[in-house]
């Protein structure tokens, strides 16, 4: 790891506060130093005091980039992601980009090849959740006949504090939308299981939340081996992250939150820590050993844009 580095933040929401501090703390744990530049929208709203603590210097977003970086993390709203890594390209080596990549992913051949020309990962922390890496490292799927997911939660209750009806997930403009905004289920799908042949969705707003984007996503689909089926919402009053498999020989659920996997048949039970901060660590160490060689990108703006067609069903 180097001594020092210069680090440039875009959007300092709930996300971004937790990326800040996740690799102000790895760097620090390696010995080494950072600087952090924050671009915000806006300078009205008043930063918390522990992110005022890591960031040296506060600019404009929409003023010239001031400096050049080793990275750069963009964790400003989903509608403005393109524009901030087109924006940013000329001045950083690597960039971490929060999924979704891009609000739409007709996005233009050149600038794909342009970004991914450096470092771009595009987040994906349930890679690294627990139990996802349980199944991905102990279930043979070759034996995987289907699998069922569901995300489902109570989207006012997602930003203690703040009227979900201001957020960018209420609203289709700014890339909110339960299809995108829970895209994390789609990409670990397709790391785990591959990518489908055909799928058909069900995408619309049906409940009475105030908002103007989708708050319910079906979706079924298959490959040559097997079926997918995945629920995604915005009003579930009980917070649900599953999974179940179902296999030649067995029936496996899965729970991401609780962190257990039941093997049905066999009466078999294992239980994961899986606390959330740990795989948001987990990632952005990944992070870091991309930028820094010690593995290739398993997560690109190509690959983001093929995970962000199937939330419409493109294959």
């Amino acid at each position: 790891m180097k001594k020092h580095y210069k680090i440039a933040f875009v959007g300092m929401g709930s996300i971004g506060k937790r990326h800040l501090g996740n690799v102000c703390d790895l760097i620090k744990s390696k010995g080494g130093k950072c600087t952090v530049d924050l671009y915000r929208s806006s300078m009205n709203r008043e930063l918390p005091a522990d992110v005022v603590a890591l960031v040296s210097n506060q600019y404009l977003y929409e003023n010239p980039v001031q400096d050049n970086y080793d990275m750069v993390f963009i964790t400003n709203p989903t509608s403005m992601h393109l524009e901030t890594a087109v924006k940013f390209r000329p001045y950083t080596k690597a960039f971490f980009i929060e999924k979704p990549v891009f609000r739409d992913f007709d996005v233009d051949a050149d600038v794909v090849s342009m970004l991914d020309e450096i470092p771009s990962y595009v987040a994906c922390p349930l890679h690294y959740n627990p139990v996802l890496q349980y199944v991905k490292q102990n279930v043979d799927l070759s034996k995987v006949i289907s699998v069922r997911a569901m995300s489902s939660s109570y989207l006012p209750d997602w930003r203690p504090g703040q009227d979900y009806r201001q957020t960018y997930s209420a609203h289709a403009s700014l890339g909110g939308g339960v299809d995108i905004d829970l895209i994390h289920e789609w990409d670990y799908l397709t790391w785990i299981f591959g990518m489908p042949t055909d799928c058909y969705g069900i995408v619309g707003r049906f409940s009475n939340l105030e908002i103007d984007s989708s708050d319910t996503a079906l979706y079924v689909a298959k490959n040559n081996q097997m079926t997918f089926e995945l629920h995604l919402d915005y009003f579930g009053r009980n917070t649900q992250r599953t999974l179940e498999i179902f296999t030649h020989d067995d029936t496996i659920q899965c729970d991401l939150i609780a962190g257990t996997i039941k093997y049905l048949k066999a009466g078999k039970s294992v239980n994961v820590s899986a606390e959330r901060n740990m795989f948001q660590m987990a990632e952005i160490m990944h992070f870091f050993d991309i930028v820094e060689g010690r593995i290739e990108n398993d997560s690109n703006v190509e690959h983001g844009i093929k995970v962000l067609k199937l939330t419409k069903s493109i294959i």
